[in-house]
């Protein structure tokens, strides 16, 4: 039986079911990448997501206490001792219970606290080809002594499966989460054979207070399939049956470029953006393309792509969230030029700069990649970032890009100026990234975010990092932050073609700027010139931001 099943729950006694994350190494603001879909990325394995397992407290002294027993039969329905079953509580003296008990003879009995608990239970059969059926209770009330049998035969299949005849299973995860009394308690079983059965045990619970979910992977040779559904009632699923069409799916490609020439072959990976679920995993070469298709229903869904790894190199990590619309193609391409500074859009994210009282921190991805997905292990040579306060320096720190935090001895008004420079890359790819903002700030009572914008360029490349030479070519100009938009007050363009010896303005229409590319072999380097609508500034330049072939 390769199956698994888990609850967990945190600390307060709740599940979280979206993306969790781990904070990045240094970093206080911005989330970092899932660190188990990397992991598995790296193996180019399955993995499973969710929230990692916190012990419950334990039963309050003297609480009232009754029998429960719990009966185990397989699908000829005789009694089995291949289970494995949970038991947890939601509230009162049983909220601190967890148990998972077994006995060989298919019987179990233990004495429990009265109270609401959660209940889910995997049997698996002799013949590993036969399947795994899991059967959920997401509401069992003790309030006296109880008998529960958990029947195999009650379950139906979960037969989800992709239009492409010649695709293989690689797994399923069917996932339960529970709300009741302010506290949510979640069960999940992962299956990577066929023959995954399920079923809900017992009483439905309370109007919308369950959530379950099941998502099927698969591989084709046309692409890797993610079959997603969610659903929220007042029971666990007992089957399901979901046959889409080609039409009905989106799909979703992630390029691999290869700016540097380093070659070498990454990882891709997609899983639903929110809830637990499992994903898949796909290896993929520089310069390459991975093709998946997913179901609408699921929701958005998230790109995630792995650098090739070096001896003592951390390969670099990326995460894109993308809206899956049936019969639509979505692009991302990762790792690619122009690299500069953006502002991440991931749920979750914290602004890019931070006063709180007499600290004021900068989290800002310096080096995202062109189209502003930002790198978990930014590859650099040298970063400083200074704060000047009333035109004198402050502070210097020297490490990541974008990240830095300075504790201001005078707490008044006044005007600064927090420049952030980074130097990348060798030789003909080398490149320099600086940004200089100016605001007014004061100590603060609570954390207050800084009025920090940034401007991106987004010229069309090849997947090596360059445009062709002697043509024109239209470059993309954004701004975001609090300068977006009607926020803008000026903003004023430059373009250097020999490296920053000289500048040529460059007019901004329509929302691009027209560069003329150099001979083959040159370079284009970029300077924008903001003001906001309140006074704020940002003077950004991007040196040799792409090159020319």
């Amino acid at each position: 039986m390769n199956t698994n099943t888990s609850q967990k729950t945190d600390g307060d006694g709740t599940t979280d079911g979206t993306a969790d994350r781990a904070t990045a190494t240094g970093s206080r603001i911005r989330p970092a990448l899932r660190p188990l879909v990397l992991a598995a990325a790296l193996a180019a394995t399955a993995f499973t997501f969710t929230a990692p397992p916190t012990a419950l407290a334990a039963p309050a002294p003297g609480s009232e206490q009754v029998t429960l027993t719990i009966r185990h039969l397989d699908r000829a329905g005789a009694a089995t001792s291949a289970y494995t079953t949970h038991v947890t509580g939601f509230s009162g003296p049983g909220a601190g219970v967890e148990e998972k008990p077994h006995d060989d003879s298919g019987t179990v009995t233990l004495r429990l606290p009265k109270g609401r608990y959660l209940l889910d239970s995997t049997l698996g059969t002799e013949d590993e080809a036969s399947g795994t059926d899991w059967i959920v209770q997401p509401r069992l009330d003790l309030d006296r002594d109880t008998t529960v049998t958990v029947d195999a035969r009650t379950t139906a299949p979960v037969d989800v499966r992709p239009p492409e005849g010649g695709a293989r299973p690689r797994h399923t995860l069917s996932y339960v989460e529970v709300s009741h009394d302010g506290a949510v308690r979640s069960a999940n079983v992962v299956s990577s054979g066929p023959g995954l059965r399920v079923a809900h045990l017992g009483p439905a619970a309370e109007p919308g207070s369950v959530t379950a979910s099941v998502d099927s992977y698969w591989s084709g040779a046309a692409a890797d399939y993610g079959l997603g559904y969610r659903f929220t009632s007042d029971r666990a699923l007992t089957g399901l049956v979901r046959r889409p069409a080609a039409a009905d799916l989106a799909t979703l490609k992630v390029r691999a470029a290869d700016r540097d020439g380093a070659g070498g072959t990454g990882v891709a990976a997609f899983l639903p953006a929110e809830g637990t679920s499992a994903g898949l995993t796909t290896p993929l070469a520089r310069t390459g393309t991975a093709t998946f298709r997913v179901t609408p229903e699921r929701g958005r869904w998230a790109l995630l792509y792995s650098t090739p790894g070096a001896p003592g190199v951390m390969p670099n990590r990326y995460e894109a969230h993308v809206a899956a619309r049936a019969g639509t193609t979505t692009t991302r391409t990762f790792d690619n030029a122009v690299l500069g500074p953006a502002l991440d859009p991931l749920p979750g994210t914290g602004p890019a700069g931070v006063r709180d009282g007499d600290r004021l921190s900068l989290d800002l991805p310096l080096l995202a990649d062109g189209e502003g997905h930002a790198p978990s292990e930014p590859s650099f040579r040298s970063a400083t970032t200074t704060l000047h306060r009333d035109g004198v320096l402050a502070g210097t720190h020297r490490g990541a890009p974008g990240r830095a935090s300075f504790t201001l001895a005078d707490a008044d008004r006044a005007r600064y100026r927090l420049t952030a420079t980074a130097l990348h890359g060798t030789g003909t790819r080398a490149g320099r990234v600086s940004a200089s903002w100016t605001f007014d700030s004061a100590a603060t009572t609570r954390p207050a975010a800084l009025p920090l914008s940034v401007v991106r360029f987004t010229p069309r490349l090849a997947l090596d990092g360059t445009a062709p030479a002697g043509t024109d070519l239209r470059v993309p100009v954004t701004v975001q932050g609090p300068a977006a938009g009607p926020g803008t007050r000026a903003l004023r363009v430059t373009v250097s073609t020999d490296g920053g010896a000289t500048w040529t303005p460059a007019p901004v229409t329509g929302g691009a700027v027209t560069v003329r590319n150099p001979a083959p072999g040159g370079t284009v380097s970029f300077r924008a010139a903001l003001t906001d609508t309140e006074g704020n500034t940002l003077d950004q330049t991007l040196g040799n931001a792409y090159r020319t072939r």
